[in-house]
């Protein structure tokens, strides 16, 4: 009789505990780890706002001025057309690639700026203006 209660295996009362306690625990580390995403999301994007920033105080230096808001921020990775300003270009531009902002968008570039002399921003997780939380604007004039 020992034998075959070792063959049996587990009631279901058991397993339905078990699932529980994972369903429970997987609760705990979701709520915990979901906000932490967000946040890193939001440094990421002021990372790469300095590093983008960064790359057009280098073509100021070069070129005598900021890109146009037409010229946009692939004025950091492509040369300009105009043979006199291409000598200046250097080999492999300011900046390897442009990167995509942690949500999946492009930054964003305006010059003059609004709110300095450029403005360099990500719409947000919503990719609208605006927002709060993971859905505001994150820019270069912020702090």
């Amino acid at each position: 009789m020992t034998r075959k209660r070792r063959e049996e295996g587990f009631t279901l009362v058991e397993l339905m505990v078990v699932v529980v306690i994972i369903g429970l625990l997987a609760t705990v580390v979701v709520l915990n780890v979901l906000p932490s995403q967000d946040r890193a999301r939001i440094e990421k994007a002021r990372a790469d706002i300095g590093r983008i920033e960064q790359a057009l105080e280098m073509f100021r230096l070069d070129m005598g001025r900021y890109p146009t808001t037409d010229e946009g921020l692939d004025a950091l990775v492509l040369p300009p057309s105009d043979p006199r300003l291409s000598a200046n270009y250097p080999e492999g531009g300011y900046i390897n690639r442009l990167p995509d902002d942690p949500w999946g968008g492009q930054y964003q570039y305006l010059f003059p700026g609004e709110h300095g002399r450029f403005d360099v921003f990500t719409l947000g997780a919503d990719g609208r203006t605006g927002g709060d939380g993971p859905a505001a604007d994150i820019g270069n004039w912020q702090g």
